[in-house]
Parts: structure tokens; sequence; C-alpha cells
């Protein structure tokens, strides 16, 4: 990726980091140096090193906004009406979220566990936030069989992305087999689109 024009900081860094995340996942954590990654972007490795001060601080970002990404989603759902389009559309969101930068983002998990262990963020951070999702979206109503039912639609989605390694599937396909694998457990209603809007904030 060449230079062009003026970038602004937050730009910048958000370029660092993807780019990271696709050699890192492509070639390996230990196999990437910051010059390439410099290099990549078209920019000198100072200018990498007044954003992060090493790839274990690019790794811990990459994973930090992986878990805004998963505060925004909570914080859509406690604002929509409760009832099943919220359900439906809480999965879709979710296939959204986990099938963009997050797919890549698994992928880098995958593959570099041990780095994953030592840098990245805590299981319990994740949990802590997929389980006032399931909170939310379920509502204190629903039976066992429901909430069951709805959290393994919300997290089968991480099931298809791990389903799909080693397969020459397209991100187009893992996305649409883990929307249809997620609603056929949370069946959509006659008109999901009445009182949620599932568009992003």
């Amino acid at each position: 990726m060449a230079a062009t024009g003026h970038r602004r900081g937050s730009e910048t860094k958000a370029e660092i980091r993807d780019v990271a995340l696709e050699l890192f996942t492509d070639q390996g954590y230990e196999a990437t140096s910051l010059r390439q990654i410099a290099e990549r972007l078209g920019i000198t490795k100072a200018a990498l090193y007044y954003h992060f001060s090493g790839k274990e601080d690019i790794v811990r970002a990459i994973f930090a906004k992986h878990l805004d990404d998963l505060d925004a989603l909570v914080a859509w759902a406690g604002a929509q009406p409760r009832g099943p389009e919220l359900r439906v559309h809480a999965v879709d969101r979710m296939v959204d979220l986990m099938t963009e930068e997050g797919m890549q983002a698994m992928r880098f998990a995958l593959a570099n566990q041990r780095v994953l262990r030592e840098l990245g963020p805590g299981q319990e951070n994740v949990f802590a936030r997929l389980t006032e999702l399931f909170e939310i979206v379920t509502g204190p109503d629903a039976s066992v069989e429901e909430a069951l039912r709805l959290r393994a639609a919300l997290l089968s989605v991480n099931i298809v992305l791990l389903a799909a390694q080693g397969l020459a599937a397209t991100d187009t396909q893992i996305r649409a087999v883990a929307r249809d694998v997620a609603r056929l457990l949370v069946p959509a209603t006659d008109n999901p689109d009445d009182t949620v809007d599932s568009r992003p904030a």
C-alpha cells in the first residue's frame, strides 16, 4: 500500500493495525517485522513507532478494537425494544461484526495462539461482554430452551469461521453460511424490520 497524501493520525494508526493483522496472519507474528509493516504502508519505521511502541502494542490494539466493537454491539442491543425482532437483528449484527475485521482477527488468533495468550485480552473480557449481550437479547421471560438457542445462534458465527479454515471459501461465502446457520437457530419473524433499527450506529 503506497502512501497517498497526508494521513490523519487516527487513519494511520488504523492502517498500521490492519496491515499488521494481514501480515501476522499470512506470515506469522514472529516472521513479520516492523520494517515490513512500514514498507507495506509506505511510511518510515519512525512514523510507525510514533503510533505503536512495537509489535506487541499493535496486537493489543487489534484486540482492543475487537472488544470495542463488542461493546458497541452490546450498547446497540441495550437501546432496542425487547422481542423476537431484536434477536434476529442481534444475530445479523454479530455476523457482520465477526466477518469483517473480526474474521481476520480470528484467523490471526488461530495462526498465532501463543501470542494471543500472552498479549491478547483475557477470555474473561470477551465472555463478560457476550454474557451481557445474551442477557439483553434473551430477556428475562425466555425459557431455558430459548436462551440456549439464542446463545448457540450468536456463538455459531465463531464456529462457522473456525470450520472454514482450510477451505477455499471466500469471505462472502463464509458470511452467508454463518448468517444462515445462526438464523436457523433463531427463526426470523414475519416483519423483523418493524421495530428494530439494525443499521450500524
